[in-house]
């Protein structure tokens, strides 16, 4: 797998432990203070390893996929961080769990780095823990199926997911725009992204309150003002269209969060699924036509 500034190789631990172990004891041992002892463990021999190489062939991220379906050691130097060398490599362990047709992956994220591998279509799940004396939250992605979406910080990942993995368009159905959601940092800054992404990405609302989030000053309002030529909203008329109790999220690459009850974070989220994205697409078009234009935004200018 080969990137402009940087390759991924597939390689075998016993005749690149070296390699390996230098990357995981610059950013584990040194950089955050982890005990060595507790660096190496049982997995290594039987786990499927990646390392990234730069132009030059040198050693510059590593990860591996254990027997247990668990993705873990992910680790990139820090001179080589938000150049997309963890992205390439998690796609690439990703990658290989489907071709081994494994149902899903587990990992132990920590918390600053949440939203990373929430935007690959994992989902936190449980408490806060510590690992290593560093703050960690479980996740989890189904690749066969539905991944189970519980609470806000499930809904934020989810939604993330459906944003970061979009092609070109994204359609949101919601009862109000879900303050806390849509308006949350994470996804405020992923959808400012679409200011200078390549394709510009389309994305459409559906609300069948338009006026609630203008009583609530939502934030997202005031970003989509800014990317008029990107946003589009309508809200819901039909009197069948407005007892419908779900909500969703989907874009044109698969991906999907549906929640059975729309004034709920609980629902589900599928990666690359999509017959369950088409799906919720036909209905949500078939809505979108027969909805009108929110022409009380004109102010805001969308």
């Amino acid at each position: 797998m080969n990137h402009p500034a940087f390759k991924i190789e597939l390689v075998d631990y016993a005749q690149q432990q070296q390699e390996l172990h230098a990357i995981r004891r610059d950013v584990f041992v040194q950089e955050q203070h982890v005990p060595e002892e507790e660096e190496w463990d049982q997995w290594d021999p039987t786990s499927f390893h990646v390392l990234a190489r730069d132009g030059d062939g040198q050693p510059i991220g590593t990860g591996r996929l254990t027997t247990q379906h668990r993705i873990s050691r992910m680790a990139v130097l820090k001179q080589w961080r938000r150049r997309g060398v963890g992205e390439a490599m998690l796609q690439a362990l990703i990658t290989e769990a489907r071709h081994r047709q494994w149902s899903g992956l587990i990992l132990h994220a920590q918390t600053h780095v949440v939203s990373f591998y929430a935007r690959a279509g994992f989902i936190p799940y449980g408490a806060k823990f510590l690992e290593a004396g560093i703050e960690h939250l479980r996740m989890r992605c189904n690749l066969q199926g539905a991944t189970l979406v519980l609470g806000l910080a499930g809904a934020v990942a989810a939604s993330l997911a459906v944003l970061a993995q979009a092609n070109r368009s994204i359609c949101i159905y919601s009862r109000a725009l879900d303050p806390g959601l849509w308006d949350h940092p994470s996804i405020i800054k992923t959808f400012r992204r679409y200011a200078v992404v390549k394709p510009p990405r389309e994305v459409k609302v559906l609300l069948q309150d338009a006026a609630a989030p203008e009583r609530a000053h939502s934030s997202l309002l005031g970003l989509a003002q800014r990317l008029s030529s990107s946003f589009s909203f309508r809200q819901v008329v039909d009197q069948a269209d407005l007892r419908f109790p779900s909500a969703y999220a989907i874009n044109d690459a698969g991906c999907s969060y549906y929640r059975p009850l729309g004034d709920r974070y609980d629902g589900e989220a599928c990666i690359q699924q999509p017959g369950r994205a088409r799906q919720l697409q036909l209905e949500f078009d078939q809505v979108w036509d027969r909805s009108r234009p929110c022409s009380e935004y004109r102010i805001l200018k969308i």
